[in-house]
């Protein structure tokens, strides 16, 4: 049976017999840049965009994408859903560095260098449920990312590394929820004793504004000691043996001890004998004359 070419992209054409005897239909094998165009185009349309400058939010996931043709023709796009595909590279969004929220969850992502550096306005990335592996490139490629605060690297080979967490709390501070945990302050205290101990050394040792060079050690555990008792000759003892200097008279040891406390005083006036301003005006009543009386006591 004869086949005729339909279009360049058209790979095959197959023959189907009905009811109608010897029917036509054309089949048509579309290679995975026009399939991945039908679709872009599509949600556009659903979304009643009317030109690129209009393109702000694009969804794009549970399509089975493997390849993704650049989107730098959004410029204004700011969020981007590709999960739930089959995407391996991401370089495609590089050029769009509008890009706030990035979803890549659910894919075959295995590498992002040269793909995320330059998108310096983005806040949310979900990688997780990926096959990412080298730990060291994707923190670098990520650790420029200031506005950076949500980050989902889960279920990759590379967080079963040791110190996984730590290390990307360390190199990636803006993170402030990493794998839909909240990062606390004893993690960043531990990450960074780890990464950078000489730091961790330096800031301890600032206290009042001034540096000290003293070699820290960690404080010993909080324990509590026997009270020294000082031992008198015969003859001497009194109180509780606690005072260094023995008296003749305990009496006296009594007043040494209630002399160091600190003292407390209190002062009253008798305001019935304080002349009012007519009686001073007027001089009379000379004989009343204001008592302040004062009370101290240790």
């Amino acid at each position: 049976m004869p086949k005729r070419s339909v279009d360049a992209r058209q790979t095959s054409k197959a023959f189907q017999c009905g009811p109608g005897g010897g029917k036509e239909r054309t089949t048509i094998n579309l290679d995975e840049h026009q399939i991945v165009n039908e679709i872009l185009e599509k949600q556009l349309k659903i979304c009643g965009y009317r030109n690129d400058e209009e393109v702000i939010y694009l969804y794009l996931g549970e399509n089975g994408l493997k390849d993704v043709p650049h989107l730098s023709r959004f410029r204004k796009l700011r969020n981007l859903w590709l999960n739930h595909n089959k995407i391996q590279y991401i370089t495609f969004v590089k050029y769009n560095c509008c890009l706030t929220e990035l979803y890549l969850h659910n894919n075959d992502i295995r590498n992002i260098t040269g793909a995320l550096k330059n998108l310096h306005s983005l806040q949310i990335l979900l990688l997780h449920n990926n096959q990412l592996k080298n730990l060291n490139l994707t923190v670098k490629e990520l650790q420029g990312l200031r506005t950076l605060h949500t980050l989902n690297l889960f279920n990759n080979p590379l967080s079963r590394e040791c110190r996984y967490r730590l290390y990307v709390i360390y190199h990636i501070p803006s993170v402030t929820l990493l794998d839909r945990k909240e990062i606390t302050r004893k993690e960043r205290e531990s990450a960074l004793h780890i990464y950078n101990h000489e730091k961790t050394l330096v800031l301890q040792s600032i206290g009042f504004g001034k540096r000290v060079d003293i070699p820290l050690l960690p404080k010993a555990a909080f324990s509590l000691t026997s009270t020294k008792v000082l031992r008198l000759p015969p003859g001497c003892e009194f109180g509780n043996h606690l005072v260094k200097i023995p008296f003749a008279n305990p009496e006296d040891a009594v007043f040494v001890r209630a002399m160091k406390r600190g003292m407390v005083e209190f002062s009253t006036v008798d305001w019935g004998k304080m002349p009012t301003c007519e009686e001073k005006r007027l001089g009379s009543s000379p004989e009343k004359r204001p008592e302040k009386l004062t009370i101290r006591f240790r």
